[in-house]
């Protein structure tokens, strides 16, 4: 990083600090000079410069749009698969339980037999 950004960012770190102390001092009703006034409105105005490009950002941000439908897609998908598995599980059961079944009447029948 720069000498001219580090120091621009001290220089806008207090700023902001004395802008809000200024903030702070005028909405408990203490006077503040013209000049500090001039100080605090410039910082209120790149305040609300910073909010209104934060909410532009986020109300027109079509990437975030596309990878929530991407993600609802995923989902259902999920959903989807994991109720296929459910009733394949289902059916395996049922399967084993006639196979069991199948098993004893077998063995029912070989011992009723004669040999």
């Amino acid at each position: 990083m720069s000498i001219k950004r580090l120091i621009a960012q001290s220089l806008n770190m207090s700023t902001d600090k004395l802008a809000q102390e200024l903030h702070d001092r005028t909405t408990r009703g203490i006077a503040i000079s013209d000049e500090e006034r001039a100080l605090l409105g410039d910082w209120y105005a790149r305040q609300e410069q910073q909010e209104s490009a934060l909410l532009a950002g986020e109300a027109g941000s079509a990437e975030v749009a596309a990878l929530q439908a991407r993600v609802d897609a995923a989902l259902a998908q999920v959903l989807s698969v994991t109720q296929r598995i459910r009733t394949l599980t289902a059916e395996n059961e049922a399967l084993r339980r006639e196979i069991e079944s199948l098993h004893y009447q077998l063995a029912r029948k070989a011992s009723t037999q004669p040999a």
